[in-house]
Parts: structure tokens; sequence; C-alpha cells
């Protein structure tokens, strides 16, 4: 059974909806993690959950990357271990430089709550190996600032690398380059995503597309620990 650890930072509002898409809906073993963690070789995964952490002073993220749990997650994510950030998760990532590029204020200068569709750009990744490539899945977005910027260099790797594994489809909800909603780093063991695929984990909610994101990590497990 896969091991993932969810780590808690003061203002954090999305770290029970990952737990309990882990343990209730994919069934596999998940616990909290304090931001005061320094030692994280006990899991498989971690899981940065979206919300306000320390209140979003600053830059969204800014003061989060200072954590001590951070460089710990550097430490876990240069051993080839999976790192998933989603929304506020997104944005530590790309602070501390594990992820390419900045999240910046939406185009509108609004707070977006939505269903979201959303392409699937590359479905031959440790994240989605679950779905079928270019399918269109919807998963929830809230945020203010999710526009995703990077320069024009970066951008070129990103496209170069298959780097862009989520784009927006039929609108772009924040003015993201590229529509860009979600890429991994180079290595392709870090992946940081703007939506929230644990809020879309069973039809009740709008949708379950969301699950396949969490089954596709846990069978690239599977098949590294056969």
């Amino acid at each position: 059974m896969a091991k993932f650890g969810v780590v808690v930072f003061p203002g954090s509002n999305g770290d029970q909806d990952l737990l309990l898409a882990i343990q209730d809906v994919i069934g596999e073993e998940a616990e909290y993690v304090s931001h005061r963690a320094t030692d994280l070789s006990e899991y498989d995964v971690i899981l940065l959950p979206g919300g306000f952490s320390y209140g979003d002073y600053l830059r969204c993220g800014a003061i989060a990357k200072s954590s001590p749990v951070m460089e710990a997650v550097k430490q876990f994510a240069s051993e080839g271990k999976l790192v998933f950030g989603t929304c506020n998760g997104f944005q530590i990532l790309t602070e501390t430089g594990l992820l390419p590029g900045v999240l910046l204020n939406n185009t509108s200068l609004k707070f977006i709550c939505a269903m979201q569709p959303l392409k699937v750009k590359n479905n031959q990744t440790m994240f989605t190996n679950e779905y079928e490539q270019d399918e269109i899945i919807t998963l929830p977005i809230a945020h203010g600032e999710g526009n995703y910027y990077c320069d024009n260099a970066t951008l070129k790797e990103l496209k170069e690398n298959n780097q862009i594994i989520f784009t927006y489809e039929k609108t772009n909800p924040n003015g993201s380059a590229e529509d860009i909603a979600g890429i991994t780093n180079k290595e392709g063991n870090i992946i940081g995503l703007m939506p929230h695929p644990e809020r879309a984990m069973e039809d009740l909610l709008g949708s379950s597309d969301g699950k396949k994101l969490f089954q596709s990590i846990v069978n690239h497990l599977r098949k590294v620990t056969a």
C-alpha cells in the first residue's frame, strides 16, 4: 500500500480534502505532515494542498517556501519521489523553484470559483497514465492568483519536454500563458496543478475526473515496486 503525506501549513484549507480523497476513495494510506517536519523518508508521495498558507502575505507561497518541511520536500523530490501540489501547493512549488514560472493575479483581478473543463495534454506521466491523450475532463478551480507565467525560453522548454500536462479548455479563466493549468518538472516526478482534483472524486460532487490522477500515481508506484 502506498503511503501519502499531506503537508499542513498554517492557513491550508484543502488538506482534509486531499486526505479523504486518498483514504476514502483511492483506499491508500495517508496522514497529515506538519510544516515543521524535517524527515519525509517514510512516505511514497507528498501532497501540497490548496488554501492560503501563512495568509498568502507577500505573495502566495512566499512564506511557506521557507518552512522547514520544504527543505525536506526538496530532498524528497531529489530522490525521484513524487510530489503533487494543487492551487496554493502549485504556487509554493514555483516559489521554491521546484517548478519553473510563477502564478500571477488572474487577469480579471477577481477570485474565480467554478467547474472548469481541461484537456489532458500528456498522458504518459506518473500522474496521468489513467487518462486518455487529449481527454477532456472537468475539475473545480478556486483561486485569485492562477495566471501561469514564464519567460519565452522557459515556455519553449516546457513544450519541447512535454512538461505541459493540463491546459484549460474552451475558456482560459485566469490568463495563463498557452492556457496552462498544470506542469511537471523535467524529471516528471513533480507536478503543479491549479485546479483541484481532490474535489472531483465522486459524481455526487459534480465530477469524478480527479480520481484518475491519484489512481495514476498508485499505478506508477505499483509498477516500480513490482
